[in-house]
């Protein structure tokens, strides 16, 4: 077996035990022990992490406070568990991307390479359009735009993508109708 499959085992199993487990200081441990093991890259990884979940664990945590304190069953360890899980969960996916080479994890395995090739170019796809996206909305202004002209670039931007990835579904569903896929 190769490293770079053994790595990808090890991610496996790592997310599998991370959602089986109920107790926030396992969490905070196991959290602490992959910030310790991720080597040098520790430092970017963690601020990464801290980057991605900023918006989404506010947003979920301030949302499930609301809604508990008005029901009068508020428990901050709840809280406390959730955010240690996805904390642990954003950080191993960061440092398993940052040190295995997926595509090379999966070799052996034509479907999922398949698979995690098609993921990839469509990946590379959005990302250009949103640099695209990003560069154009740069030269149109002199000087930094007010956040009116930023929410309406952003809403610009999402509905390209979502038109995107809709005929790119679209078109998929009727590739495989043309083979058959839906016939019954």
């Amino acid at each position: 077996m190769t490293s770079a499959r053994t790595w990808l085992l090890a991610y496996c199993l790592a997310v599998l035990v991370a959602t089986l487990v109920h107790d926030p200081r396992w969490l905070g441990a196991a959290l602490a022990t992959a910030f310790i093991a991720s080597g040098p890259a520790r430092g970017l990884l963690l601020r990464r992490t801290l980057l991605s979940l900023l918006m989404f664990n506010l947003a979920v945590s301030a949302g499930y406070a609301a809604v508990a304190l008005w029901r009068g069953d508020f428990h901050g360890e709840y809280l406390l568990l959730l955010n240690l899980r996805v904390a642990l969960l954003v950080f191993l996916g960061f440092w398993f991307v940052a040190r295995v080479d997926f595509l090379q994890a999966l070799r052996g395995w034509p479907l999922l390479t398949l698979l995690a090739t098609l993921t990839l170019g469509q990946m590379r796809v959005f990302a250009r359009i949103v640099g695209d996206f990003r560069l154009a909305f740069a030269s149109r202004n002199l000087k930094r735009p007010h956040l009116v002209d930023r929410a309406h670039n952003a809403a610009a931007q999402g509905q390209t993508l979502l038109d995107k990835s809709l005929a790119s579904a679209s078109e998929a569903a009727l590739a495989m109708r043309s083979r058959g896929s839906f016939d019954d």
